[in-house]
Formats: structure tokens, C-alpha cells, sequence
């Protein structure tokens, strides 16, 4: 399955994601960004989400990560 079929089906079915399969194709998608600032920014957010312990805190801010899968769609 491509990348961009794995983003498709994150952002049609993102409550049935597991937080571990959107770090994975997060962590994917990040090396495509040309601006570095924007991919460390993004390996901190993933890690600080990381760090929490409960998998229902670690969804919600997943949530805040949506605009990335989107990004990625548009070509970035």
C-alpha cells in the first residue's frame, strides 16, 4: 500500500487509527517536508505526544496533527 493510500485511510477512518500507526506515517511523511524547521517541529509534537500515558489524552492530540495528513494530500 502507498504512503498516500495510508494517509487516506488515517484521514477517512482516523477514530479507528491507532496513535501508533499515525506516528508511523507521520514519521513517513516528515522527510518530504523541504522545511527543516517544520520536520523538527513535528518530531517533537510526536514525541511529546508520545510521552503520555493515556491512549485516550494521546488520540485527542493526535487530533491536532490531522492538518499534516492533509498537507501531505495537497502535495505539500
Amino acid at each position: 500500500m502507498s504512503l498516500a493510500d495510508e494517509v487516506k485511510r488515517i484521514l477517512d477512518d482516523f477514530e479507528n487509527t491507532t496513535t501508533e500507526k499515525i506516528f508511523e506515517i507521520l514519521n513517513q511523511i516528515i522527510p518530504q517536508f523541504k522545511n527543516k524547521i517544520i520536520s523538527e517541529y513535528l518530531r517533537g509534537k510526536i514525541q511529546k505526544i508520545s510521552d503520555v500515558n493515556d491512549e485516550i489524552e494521546k488520540k485527542k492530540q493526535c487530533k491536532g496533527l490531522i492538518p499534516y495528513f492533509d498537507w501531505y494530500m495537497q502535495g505539500l
